[in-house]
């Protein structure tokens, strides 16, 4: 099977997540003949080999049924994002983050890995003062290059906030989803199965919205 990674794109990855303190755990949800699990087993086996801080621990869905719903774990393929003290920060990608969505998994990445936000210390106020359980669904394309920009933020959201649970959906794998929640154009962002926008909006739109949903 041809490598995603060359030795080009490892070299820049290497260099990208250099600031990285911490080790960053993924826990990859499989089930055997489900769309895109070879290809997201692919990607996580090779992204895991590029540095000693990112750890990766494959698991099939049916034969870890508790820990699925530990981790509220019910699509797959679905990564489950920990930091270094093997914490679950609520942040999941649904779906292979493949295309433009690696640089949501290297946001994430490098992030985790150094512990520290980089919002703005009033934006961060804000998003901690969310006091209520908010679910932040964000449905892309792996074509799109607006996307990641939205992933990234509502996964900022969920890193500061344990009330918060943010995912990456890839609308084509996970169509039934789409269809439900009405996705036509993407970045599609669904709060609490019950706000939803369109588009990479600033973050304070994201803020607002969870904060009101």
């Amino acid at each position: 099977m041809e490598k995603i990674f060359n030795e080009e794109i490892i070299s820049q990855i290497k260099e990208l997540l250099q600031p990285m303190t911490k080790e960053v755990n993924f826990v990859l949800f499989t089930k055997e003949g489900a769309p895109t699990v070879d290809e997201t087993i692919q990607l996580m086996s090779e992204y895991s080999q590029i540095s000693d801080l990112i750890n990766v621990e494959i698991v099939d869905i049916d034969q870890n049924q508790d820990l699925a719903m530990e981790y509220n774990v019910s699509l797959t393929p679905t990564i489950v994002a920990l930091d270094s003290d093997k914490k679950d920060h609520g942040v999941r990608f649904a779906g292979v983050p493949l295309g433009h969505e690696i640089n949501s998994l290297l946001s994430l990445t490098l992030e985790m890995g150094q512990k520290a936000s980089s919002l703005p210390m009033d934006i961060q106020e804000k998003i901690k003062a969310i006091d209520k359980p908010t679910n932040i669904k964000v449905f892309i394309t792996l074509g799109c290059p607006h996307c990641p920009g939205a992933v990234h933020k509502a996964h900022q959201m969920a890193m500061l906030n344990e009330n918060i649970q943010a995912e990456m959906v890839e609308a084509q794998t996970f169509n039934a989803l789409s269809t439900k929640y009405g996705v036509s154009g993407v970045p599609h962002i669904v709060i609490n199965d019950s706000h939803s926008f369109v588009g990479n909006q600033p973050i304070e739109v994201f803020v607002d919205e969870a904060s009101n949903a």
